[in-house]
């Protein structure tokens, strides 16, 4: 009975010790998101860590965009990431293509995104580009096949 006991208590310092762990190691990215109200779970920013995810990147990006109007979860963040994209740039572009009043949602600014990787083009570059030669067509007369 008494080194079940001790068993007993061993197991319950281990589970103290790797709670205090992770407290210690998420607690102030938990409390900066819940506070700039994104939150974010411990057990996602575990997982995040386990995945070799930089949990700071995901959940600093997620308050930038909530704070600028936008609700970007953390999965899709996440997601873009261990694709190989560059979160920073697809948030930041998202934020000024919804300033300047042009649609742009997540997965297509994500698909730009990996899309120009490599080529030096931002997505934001690649929105202005777009949307520029969008308004350059707009503004050309139209001329048809039996327009002569």
């Amino acid at each position: 009975m008494d080194s079940l006991y001790l068993v007993g208590l061993a197991v319950l310092a281990l589970f103290a010790f790797v709670l205090a762990v992770v407290l210690f190691n998420f607690f102030g990215l938990w409390l900066r998101a819940r506070i700039a109200n994104a939150p974010v779970s411990l057990g996602k920013m575990v997982g995040m860590r386990l995945r070799k995810v930089p949990v700071g990147l995901i959940v600093d990006n997620r308050i930038t965009a909530v704070k600028a109007g936008l609700d970007v979860r953390s999965d899709p963040l996440e997601a873009h990431y261990l694709a190989g994209g560059d979160v920073s740039h697809v948030v930041l572009a998202l934020i000024a293509a919804d300033k300047a009043g042009i649609t742009l949602d997540f997965n297509r600014a994500c698909a730009i995104d990996l899309a120009t990787k490599g080529t030096g083009k931002t997505v934001l570059e690649a929105v202005r580009t777009e949307h520029q030669s969008e308004g350059d067509r707009r503004a050309e007369p139209n001329h048809g096949p039996h327009d002569d």
